[in-house]
């Protein structure tokens, strides 16, 4: 790419399972998809990215929404770079933000839309975010009332009950599962077919069918997922590597900066500060 830019920062919180980025860049982001939910802004330029929904165009003042395990990209549309924030929640962090046994929250909900206009909306998570983004701990009551209410807003208003997936010929499940308990030495393609009941090309096709992604691809990215989770926990850079199959630590730097957008040191540093809220 000619003038690569590419300037990503993230950020922690003071609660478990959320964390939040601010990125300007005019990066092709290939597929991938977060164990968490995603919900930002976009403050300048436009992209145009796939979505659980189809292909979608988010421009400046648009927010964009992802779910758990949705496969998403992302390129600039229109101009040479965008600006945008993004707010994770891992599932139980956002079922603790609007308090969901008390407010009907379904255990498998989804967002229903992957660009989303809503200024009130907007207003609530531009100020969170940049509150967290300038460690404004100060003023924790603020940031958890700003985190309440945008949650509210966001599955009051567009969630739903969970996305149906894909239809499939066959049930790929299993290869998914031999992938996840499997990182450091994955089962081959004819160990995965040979479980599904599927020949290899059959296994391919239909994996990408249901995931969005090949097998190696849905691994990889599963590794980044795992080895993230394990750095927050505190694991060495180089422990965490290792435990989730990565060849070395350079290795790992390469998926976590294609995936997140960040290196894997920069999401350790994210957390070296007050502890969360009780």
């Amino acid at each position: 790419m000619r003038n690569p830019h590419h300037v990503c920062r993230v950020f922690g919180s003071p609660w478990e399972g959320v964390h939040g980025t601010s990125i300007s860049s005019n990066r092709h982001y290939g597929r991938h998809w977060h164990a968490t939910f995603g919900v930002g802004v976009i403050d300048e330029g436009a992209q145009t990215s796939a979505s659980g929904c189809g292909n979608v165009d988010a421009y400046a003042g648009n927010l964009i929404a992802t779910n758990p395990g949705e496969v998403h990209d992302g390129r600039p549309l229109g101009g040479s770079a965008r600006r945008w924030r993004m707010l994770y929640l891992e599932p139980d962090a956002l079922r603790w933000a609007v308090d969901a046994a008390s407010a009907g929250v379904a255990q498998d909900m989804a967002l229903i839309r992957p660009v989303i206009v809503d200024d009130e909306l907007r207003r609530v998570l531009g100020e969170l975010l940049r509150m967290l983004e300038a460690e404004a701990l100060a003023d924790a009551l603020r940031c958890e009332e700003l985190l309440v209410r945008a949650c509210t807003l966001l599955v009051g208003r567009h969630g739903a009950g969970r996305l149906s997936a894909p239809a499939a010929s066959a049930d790929v499940s299993r290869a998914r599962e031999m992938l996840a308990y499997n990182l450091a030495q994955p089962p081959s393609l004819g160990e995965l077919a040979a479980a599904s009941g599927v020949s290899k090309f059959q296994l391919l096709r239909r994996f990408k069918d249901v995931h969005g992604v090949t097998p190696f691809a849905w691994l990889l990215q599963q590794r980044t997922e795992v080895a993230r989770a394990l750095v927050r926990q505190g694991a060495a850079l180089t422990e965490a590597a290792m435990a989730t199959g990565f060849a070395d630590q350079s290795h790992m730097t390469r998926a976590f900066v294609r995936h997140f957008g960040y290196t894997p040191g920069a999401w350790q540093r994210a957390w070296i500060q007050p502890a969360p809220l009780q």
